[in-house]
């Protein structure tokens, strides 16, 4: 038998796994700081009506090149915006725009309502600058933004002309193994969500661009679980494309954005194509 709780943890595997969520607060409050001082940050901006229902807003030097979107992981159950602000320094030196929300977590909403929040942010985060949008999330962020770009997507055709790229870094694709993982006792997914809410069970908008990172280092079913839209996906005539980042892990992974000229940065802005 499969231990699946084992299988998708994350925290028990990585040496000084408990050290990376103090170290990712304190880099993200000095750089909202930092940003805050320099008259290039907005915080706490509305986009519905709950209270998590807010996103920070980064600028950069100049006008834009366009808007990058990131949606953080935590399983769905954890984490808020404040903690990754730091992410957007790499796509700020590269002279995009940086929106970085939050979200109600499990279990006081299931997935599929999540899903529709983050529909929400996006069609109000648009609102704030012209040009191309990209989108990134990781880990249950990536289930997220990969739902943005499925036939039953909740965005409107104005904002979905603007997207070039997608970006799942450890993305969550299939839900069906994690009815079986102890979390889901707050996810509270079932059969019929699994089915609603798994991008790899769905189909892709036409002409949809995805790209799947991942940290070579990663958990099997992590490894897995980014191959596997990007195949699938192909199937249905996605453009996609599945990256191994060499030497990371689940939590270190996403550090490629805070370098402009990394692999990871330049794959989520799409200057690799």
């Amino acid at each position: 038998m499969i231990d699946w709780t084992d299988a998708y943890n994350n925290m028990g595997h990585i040496p000084g796994g408990p050290d990376y969520p103090p170290r990712w607060m304190a880099e993200a409050a000095a750089f909202r700081e930092a940003m805050l001082a320099e008259g290039h940050a907005e915080l706490d901006i509305p986009y519905g009506e709950t209270p998590r229902n807010r996103f920070d807003l980064f600028r950069p030097e100049g006008k834009p090149n366009g808007l990058l979107v990131f949606v953080h992981g935590g399983w769905w159950i954890a984490f808020e915006k404040s903690v990754w602000s730091h992410l957007a320094r790499g796509a700020l030196a590269a002279g995009w725009a940086v929106v970085i929300p939050s979200y109600t977590l499990a279990p006081d909403v299931r997935i599929a309502e999540i899903t529709r929040e983050i529909g929400q942010a996006i069609e109000a985060a648009a609102k704030h600058g012209v040009g191309p949008i990209r989108l990134a999330g990781h880990s249950a962020g990536g289930h997220l933004v990969t739902r943005m770009v499925c036939r039953d997507t909740p965005l409107s055709a104005a904002v979905l002309a603007r997207f070039r790229r997608v970006t799942s870094i450890s993305g969550l694709h299939d839900l069906r193994p994690l009815m079986k993982i102890a979390a889901n006792e707050k996810l509270r997914i079932d059969a019929a969500e699994a089915r609603a809410e798994s991008p790899a069970l769905l189909e892709p908008l036409p002409d949809a661009r995805v790209a799947c990172a991942v940290g070579a280092e990663e958990r099997p079913e992590f490894l897995r679980q980014n191959d596997l839209l990007a195949n699938i996906w192909f199937g249905l005539e996605a453009r996609t494309s599945s990256l191994h980042i060499p030497g990371c892990h689940h939590f270190n992974v996403v550090d490629g954005m805070k370098d402009r000229d990394s692999p990871l940065t330049r794959l989520i802005l799409g200057e690799d194509e």
